[in-house]
C-alpha cells in the first residue's frame, strides 16, 4: 500500500532543513489529518510519500503567477519553496513500489534543491527577458500557511532514486517552459 501526503506537514518556519523523522506537529487541521492518516497507512505496513509542490508542463504555479503579473517579491516574507516535477514523481513511486522490503516507510519526494520564492521570479525575469516583479506585501493566503523550510530528499536517494529534474531551473528549462512555445514569447 502507497499513500501520498504532502511535505506540508511540516511546521518549520525558520529555513531549517528537514527530513522524513523532523517534528510535524501543528495546530493546523490539515497537517493533524494528513499525519493521522500517514500513521493509518504505516500501521498497515504501507509507504507513505510526501510529495513537494507538483510542477510540470501545464502546472506551475509560480510560473503561472509570474506571467499573469500576479507575481510580488515580499521581502519580509520571502520563504523556501520545495517542489518536484511530475515525471520525478513518477519514478519515485515506481521505485518505491518495486522494493523487495518498502514497508512501514516515509519518504521525501521533493527535487535537489530549495529555492526562495524570490529567487524562482528573478531566474524567470531574466530567462524570459521579463521585468522582475514588483516588491511588496503579499495579501494572498498560501496554501501551505506561513511554512519555510528546506525539505531533503536524501533518505530517497539513498535507495536509488536520481531525479531527472533536481533543480527548478533545470526542470523550467528542459521540460516546463518548451512545453508553453509562442505563449510566454
Amino acid at each position: 500500500m502507497l499513500f501520498t501526503s504532502s511535505t506540508s506537514v511540516y511546521a518549520q518556519r525558520d529555513g531549517s532543513w528537514v527530513t522524513e523523522e523532523s517534528e510535524t506537529k501543528s495546530a493546523r487541521e490539515t497537517r493533524r489529518i494528513l499525519r493521522e492518516t500517514e500513521e493509518l497507512v504505516l500501521g498497515h505496513g504501507g509507504i507513505v510519500a510526501r510529495l513537494a509542490g507538483i510542477y510540470g508542463p501545464g502546472r506551475s504555479a509560480l510560473l503561472s503567477k509570474f506571467l499573469s503579473g500576479q507575481a510580488i517579491i515580499d521581502p519580509r516574507n520571502d520563504r523556501f519553496i520545495n517542489q518536484i516535477h511530475r515525471d520525478d514523481i513518477a519514478a519515485a513511486l515506481f521505485l518505491l513500489l518495486n522494493r523487495p522490503s518498502p514497508a512501514r516507510e516515509i519518504y521525501n519526494v521533493v527535487d535537489d534543491q530549495p529555492i526562495l520564492q524570490s529567487e524562482c521570479y528573478r531566474w524567470l525575469a531574466e530567462k524570459l527577458n521579463r521585468p522582475i516583479p514588483s516588491l511588496g506585501r503579499s495579501t494572498s493566503i498560501s496554501k501551505r500557511g506561513a511554512s519555510n523550510k528546506r525539505v531533503t530528499n536524501a533518505k530517497l536517494r539513498g535507495i536509488g532514486w536520481t531525479p531527472q529534474y533536481p533543480s527548478f531551473a533545470e526542470a523550467m528549462e528542459k521540460s516546463i517552459l518548451p512545453s508553453l512555445g509562442e505563449v510566454i514569447q
